[in-house]
Order: C-alpha cells, then sequence, then structure tokens
C-alpha cells in the first residue's frame, strides 16, 4: 500500500472581484461578483513508502496547495487522498503525530525564545519521553551543526541558521511523512548545501517518505530521482527525473571546439549560437538534427573536439511551466492533463 495517495485532488477557491471607484465599493455591499480559482484540479499520483518525490511546478501551480491538504490543514473541493492510510482533513491526533510540514517562508519557533526552549514545547505537544528527546536533540543538531546555537534567540539567528531549526523542530517526533516547501528559499550555497546533505543523509537512514517543491534546481537533481510536476492545477509530469529532459527539452548544446583561434563566421545556420569563446563555439540544435548536423560540420571545417550536452534542468523545467495552453491540452492526450487557473 502505497504511503501517499492521491486521487482526483481538487481544491477551488470563490474570490471576489472588487471593482474600481467608490460607487463599485458601494454597489459591491448588495450585488457581489465572484470567480472560481481552480487551485487543484483533478490531480492523482501515488507515493510509495520510503520514496522521495520532487513536486514542482511554476508559482500559483497548486504545489503548496497540495502539501495543505495533505496536511490536513485545508479541506478539498473533491477527490481523495490518504496519508499512511489516514485521511487528512479528518485531523486524527494519531495521524498529525506521524508527519511533519515544512515551509520555507512560515516560522514555527517562537521568535524572541532560544530554539531550544520551542524544542521542549514539541517535546510536550508530541509526548516525547525525555531519553528520546535527548537523544534526537543531540543527533540532529551534530548533523546540522547547530548544537552551540539552540541558546540562542531565534532572531538573531542567520537564515540558513534558522531553517536548520525549523527541521529538527519538524523532525523530533520522528515523522513517517516529511512535507517539504521550499526548504531552501533565500538560503546562501553553503547553507543550501547544508541542508541538502542532511535530508539525503537522513531520509536513507530513517526511509521516510518525502514530498520536495522547490524552485531550485539543483536541489531537486541532488535529492530527488522522480519528479511530479504541476502546472495550472493540474499534472503534467509524473516519471523519473532524468525523463524530464528527453521528453520537454527539443534541443541538445552542441559545443564545437575549431582548430585555430577563429570561430567561422556562419554557424548560425547550424542552429541558435548560445556562446561563443574563440575558437570554441555552443550551439543549440534540435535533436534529431545532430548527426546530420555534425556530419556537415565535420566536412566543411577542422574541429579538435565535439561535445553534445543536454539542455540545463532548470531552463528545460522553466519551458514546461510556460508552455502554452495550445501545447499544454496538446500534452493531455498522452495521458496528462493541464487546466487554466491555480493558486
Amino acid at each position: 500500500m502505497p504511503a501517499i495517495s492521491v486521487h482526483n485532488l481538487q481544491k477551488h477557491y470563490k474570490v471576489y472581484q472588487k471593482r474600481e471607484g467608490l460607487l463599485a465599493s458601494f454597489t459591491g455591499l448588495f450585488n457581489r461578483e465572484y470567480k472560481t480559482v481552480k487551485a487543484v484540479e483533478k490531480v492523482s499520483f501515488e507515493i510509495e513508502e520510503g520514496e522521495m518525490v520532487a513536486f514542482l511546478g511554476p508559482n500559483g501551480a497548486g504545489k503548496t496547495t497540495t502539501l495543505k491538504l495533505l496536511a490536513g490543514l485545508i479541506y478539498p473541493s473533491g477527490g481523495e487522498a490518504t496519508v499512511l492510510g489516514h485521511i487528512p482533513w479528518k485531523r486524527e491526533n494519531v495521524y498529525r503525530r506521524r508527519f511533519s510540514l515544512v515551509m520555507g517562508q512560515k516560522n514555527q519557533l517562537w521568535w524572541d525564545l532560544p530554539a531550544q526552549e520551542s524544542f521542549r514545547l514539541h517535546k510536550e505537544i508530541y509526548r516525547i519521553e525525555t531519553q528520546q528527546f535527548d537523544r534526537r536533540i543531540d543527533e540532529l543538531t551534530s548533523l546540522l551543526e547547530v548544537k552551540d546555537l539552540v541558546g540562542q534567540p531565534v532572531r538573531e539567528l542567520s537564515l540558513g541558521e534558522r531553517m536548520r531549526m525549523e527541521l529538527i523542530a519538524a523532525l523530533l517526533h520522528s515523522p513517517d511523512v516529511l512535507l517539504l516547501d521550499e526548504p531552501t528559499i533565500g538560503l546562501d550555497v553553503v547553507s543550501q548545501r547544508r541542508v541538502q546533505e542532511f535530508l539525503k543523509f537522513y531520509q536513507s537512514e530513517r526511509k521516510m517518505t518525502v514530498i520536495l517543491t522547490s524552485h531550485y534546481m539543483k536541489d531537486v537533481e541532488a535529492l530527488c530521482e522522480r519528479a511530479v510536476i504541476i502546472n495550472r492545477g493540474r499534472i503534467v509530469h509524473d516519471g523519473p527525473l532524468k525523463e524530464v529532459i528527453d521528453r520537454f527539452s527539443q534541443t541538445k548544446i552542441v559545443e564545437l571546439l575549431f582548430a585555430g583561434t577563429e570561430v567561422p563566421g556562419d554557424l548560425s545556420r547550424f542552429g541558435q549560437i548560445v556562446e561563443v569563446k574563440s575558437p570554441r563555439v555552443k550551439l543549440e540544435v534540435p535533436r534529431t538534427n545532430i548527426p546530420k548536423l555534425l556530419a556537415e560540420l565535420l566536412e566543411q571545417y577542422t574541429i579538435e573536439d565535439v561535445t553534445v550536452l543536454e539542455r540545463p534542468l532548470e531552463e528545460v523545467i522553466a519551458e514546461v511551466f510556460t508552455t502554452p495552453e495550445d501545447e499544454s491540452m496538446a500534452v493531455s492526450d498522452k495521458g496528462y492533463a493541464v487546466d487554466e487557473g491555480g493558486i
């Protein structure tokens, strides 16, 4: 049985449309206009126990809304979902002790108190035994390298240090499911790497089921093998992360090193010139044209080295996010659907 099972999950919001001006405001007291926003529209997926999955999408695609539904913070408009055999929005205490939700833009620690005081509050809320609590605090603070900071007020910590404290608070009760919403947002490169390394190690050791949302593709590539991509409230891809490039990228990068010190001036006829650092040049060309292109180039020029590269993952993902609606609906013919709207 999957740890997380979602079937046709929906969340619609009724949004008041206020017109400009005093008269419109007065009229709105008696006759209001609303529109329905489809934040999540018939989303379905399953995640096995111990799996770490990237949940990707542009701002407003429905990622955070989906995580809030799985955490039981909001009620769905339709559909079904179970997490560890529980229906999240029933908010059973036995379920709430088995998952954690970490949101990079929201704090769960008391701002003016040391983190250790918030940890003790969590100990009482989750009824953690003293010996277990002390052991987990020692383990987590050591792994995240913040043992000397737990007695310092949270407001005095850096953003990276605060996020590591947030992770400790979320993991104190040893949850079976961890929902991570932008855990490295705003962090510097060093802090991002520390969080990545910790999550990778801890998840592999504890076999937690993890859903990770992030706009930082280095997080995704470092931690996840599978990606679920949501756009306009619906899922457009669910499968191995490496298949995203194969499926959605129509081009590759060909890097050429010419003999001598100059680059030929007529290379644009072979493809889009991405970068020129004489005598090296990068061309973006259609994937299907590469064999023919290389044959023509080698016949016409003296080339010392050739490298064919996939485009960066973040570029391909960005294109998926900005796919026009008509093209998105064409994707749905293959079993994936996209609809307008989303939060």
